[in-house]
């Protein structure tokens, strides 16, 4: 009981900060569709989209880290500290200067950040990852992350890989095959 209320906490404490900077609940179109596919301004507003395989991959990467560098720790443990550390970026993903940052150095020109629901939606994803990573064998859960990145960088031009890449050191000529410039 302990453990599930830690968990409704960190993501009351994302979704009360992410208010308090101004993100938006829902879309300001009004609604909260199940898949948004389409890269426009409903990106990053619904529950799930493109992106939301980079956070079952972080689920992924978190169970394999928690798995090396925490194995001593009890399950439930590693997985709050996942669930801490996503949330985590939730925050710092929405704040202004990642936002600033994703349109100066990405293909995301016209991004807003997310809405709280996607946000939340995004945790819920992360952790989706990190159970799957549980119950899957090693191999086959590198190959849904192979499949995953292979699928978002052939339908979005973009995949988890990609979006570290260019947030941290952005390369022009990616950008522009991106934003489509390079067919």
């Amino acid at each position: 009981m302990k453990f599930a209320a830690a968990i409704l906490l960190l993501l009351a404490i994302v979704a009360s900060a992410e208010l308090a900077m101004g993100r938006v609940p829902i879309c300001s179109c009004g609604h909260v569709a199940l898949w948004h596919g389409a890269l426009d301004s409903g990106n990053s507003q619904h529950l799930l989209d493109w992106y939301s395989f980079s956070h079952v991959i972080h689920g992924f990467l978190f169970y394999a880290i928690g798995w090396l560098l925490l194995g001593r720790l009890p399950l439930r443990l590693r997985f709050l500290v996942a669930v801490a550390i996503e949330s985590a970026w939730e925050m710092l993903e929405n704040s202004p200067v990642i936002i600033d940052r994703y349109r100066t150095a990405t293909m995301a020109l016209g991004y807003s950040g997310d809405s709280v629901v996607n946000s939340m939606a995004d945790i819920g994803c992360m952790m989706l990852g990190f159970w799957v990573a549980r119950r899957l064998p090693i191999r086959a859960t590198i190959a849904l992350a192979v499949g995953f990145e292979l699928l978002t960088l052939a339908v979005i031009r973009d995949n988890l890989a990609l979006n570290v890449l260019m947030l941290l050191w952005p390369v022009e000529a990616i950008r522009a095959w991106q934003g489509g410039m390079f067919a």
